[in-house]
């Protein structure tokens, strides 16, 4: 999808990029809420209270960070599927920009590479709250699209063969920040665990 959508490909169909990513980057912000807000108005539902979701958010960052390492050889469940290319040449630039946001946020109607997409979405729902989830999913869809502005200088057929090194770099970058990410949320949870232990210790 990177190598379609570029400054390049995006001349050639008489679009203007810049218009073309702004659309991917609102519907991926959009669908991580939209997901994000659903979790958390169904957790919301359900009889949770905060010390327990707050120990299972711990629970689960710790397990997800240590599946994420590779040290467990579990595979990540997923669809074996990706965005239709076919879009790029059926629709105008702001329906297929958009529309393939839309997917990249909902995070697991393509394929999965990372246990983080699952444990994020975990988050949203144990937040309990439709703000707090949408507001996850929203930073979910956000920062997942953003690796779009790695193509924004291909201008010309040979700019895209350096555009895969850079790739290869922001995967290595991806990863870290996935472990930093799932670190922060357990971190997250065990300050509200910890704050729960303490209102009912008071209480």
């Amino acid at each position: 999808m990177l190598g379609s959508m570029t400054p390049l490909g995006e001349r050639g169909r008489n679009y203007r990029w810049a218009i073309t990513v702004a659309y991917f980057v609102l519907g991926s912000a959009l669908g991580g809420f939209a997901l994000g807000a659903v979790l958390g108005a169904i957790g919301a539902a359900t009889p949770l209270s905060t010390g327990s979701a707050a120990a299972a958010l711990v629970i689960l960052t710790i397990l997800g960070a240590s599946l994420d390492s590779g040290r467990l050889r579990v595979r990540v469940p997923t669809v074996r599927r990706q965005v239709n290319d076919r879009w790029l040449h059926r629709y105008r630039s702001w329906v297929y920009g958009f529309g393939f946001g839309v997917q990249l946020g909902l995070g697991v109607v393509t394929v999965v590479i990372t246990w983080a997409v699952y444990l994020t979405f975990a988050a949203a729902f144990l937040s309990r709250s439709p703000v707090m989830g949408g507001l996850i999913g929203l930073v979910f869809g956000t920062v997942r699209a953003l690796p779009i502005l790695l193509v924004a200088r291909v201008r010309a057929p040979e700019h895209l063969f350096p555009i895969h090194f850079k790739l290869e770099r922001a995967a290595t970058l991806s990863r870290r920040l996935t472990w930093a990410s799932e670190a922060v949320i357990a971190g997250l949870g065990g300050v509200a665990l910890l704050g729960a232990a303490l209102r009912v210790r008071g209480g």
